[in-house]
C-alpha cells in the first residue's frame, strides 16, 4: 500500500466519480479515481444537498478533490469543477459505466496509476467523440490489465516462443498466453492488432473482445457485471435481442 496516498490531508488530486450512493440523511458514499492517490472512499458531507459541490459529483465531470482521512474512509473537504464533463448518452454512457465498474471492481484502493488515469480519460474522450469506440476500449482494457500485473502476452506463442504469425491461428491459455491450434479460434492477426493497439478488421474487433473478456472475468471473482445487465435490459425493450454491446 502506498503510504503517501493515505496521508491525513491530501493535497488538490484530479479525479472522476465512478460510483455514488447516498449515505445517511444528506451524505453521499463516492468511490473515486484520482491520479495522485489512485482509488479512494469518500464521504461527501451534505453532498445531496443542492449546489453543496461545484459540478453535483457527477460521473465523468473532471474534478479537483481535497480530502481528510479518518480511518479506511475519508471526508471529502473541497470540491472544484476540473474541465469540461463528458457528455456520455446512449450506448456511449453505458460503455462509460462499463469502465468506471472495471476500475471499481479491479483496482485496489489508495495505490496511483497515472498512467491508466490518463488512458482513463482518453477512453471516455473517445467514447464522447464516438471516434473508434471499440478499438478505445480494447486498448483501455489492455492496459487495465497491464497495470494490475496480469499484461498478457500477444507477441509470441508460450509453448516453443515463436513470433506470432498473422495467418495462423491460435488458442489463449489464461495465465499462460496463446498456443498455435489449427482448430483455434484465435488468429494471429488479432495478437498483433492488439498488441499495436490498433483493430485492423471487422474480426479483430470481435476477436479482441472476446479474448479480453476471457482475460478479464478470472478477476470479477464469479460476479457479473452489472453494467452489462443494464445495457442487455436497454436493448431488450428497445431493440432486438441480437444486438451486442461494445463492451
Amino acid at each position: 500500500m502506498r503510504t503517501e496516498s493515505r496521508r491525513s490531508a491530501s493535497d488538490w488530486c484530479h479525479g472522476y466519480v465512478l460510483h455514488r450512493r447516498p449515505w445517511r440523511e444528506t451524505s453521499l458514499w463516492l468511490e473515486v479515481f484520482t491520479r495522485e492517490a489512485g482509488k479512494v472512499a469518500l464521504i461527501a458531507k451534505g453532498g445531496r444537498r443542492p449546489k453543496r459541490f461545484p459540478g453535483g459529483l457527477q460521473p465523468f465531470q473532471p474534478l479537483l478533490l481535497q480530502w481528510r482521512r479518518r480511518g479506511d474512509l475519508a471526508n471529502l473537504t473541497a470540491a472544484e469543477v476540473g474541465g469540461v464533463a463528458f457528455p456520455l448518452t446512449g450506448e456511449a454512457l453505458f460503455c462509460g459505466f462499463y469502465v468506471n465498474e472495471l476500475l471499481s471492481r479491479l483496482l485496489a484502493r489508495d495505490d496511483p496509476h497515472p498512467g491508466l488515469f490518463d488512458g482513463y480519460r482518453r477512453v471516455l474522450l473517445e467514447l464522447a467523440e464516438g471516434t473508434d469506440v471499440e478499438a478505445g476500449l480494447r486498448r483501455f482494457e489492455l492496459t487495465l490489465l497491464v497495470e494490475i500485473g496480469y499484461a498478457p502476452v500477444l507477441d509470441h506463442e508460450v509453448e516453443y516462443g515463436n513470433a506470432i504469425e498473422a495467418e495462423r491461428r491460435y488458442r489463449y491459455v489464461p495465465d499462460r498466453g496463446p498456443v498455435a491450434d489449427a482448430g483455434g479460434w484465435l488468429h494471429g492477426r488479432t495478437l498483433l492488432d492488439l498488441n499495436a493497439g490498433c483493430l485492423s478488421s471487422p474480426r479483430s474487433r470481435v476477436e479482441a473482445k472476446r479474448l479480453l473478456r476471457l482475460l478479464i472475468e478470472p478477476h470479477l471473482q464469479g460476479r457479473p457485471l452489472q453494467s452489462r445487465s443494464l445495457f442487455r435490459q436497454r436493448v431488450t425493450g428497445h431493440a432486438p435481442q441480437t444486438r451486442s454491446s461494445r463492451c
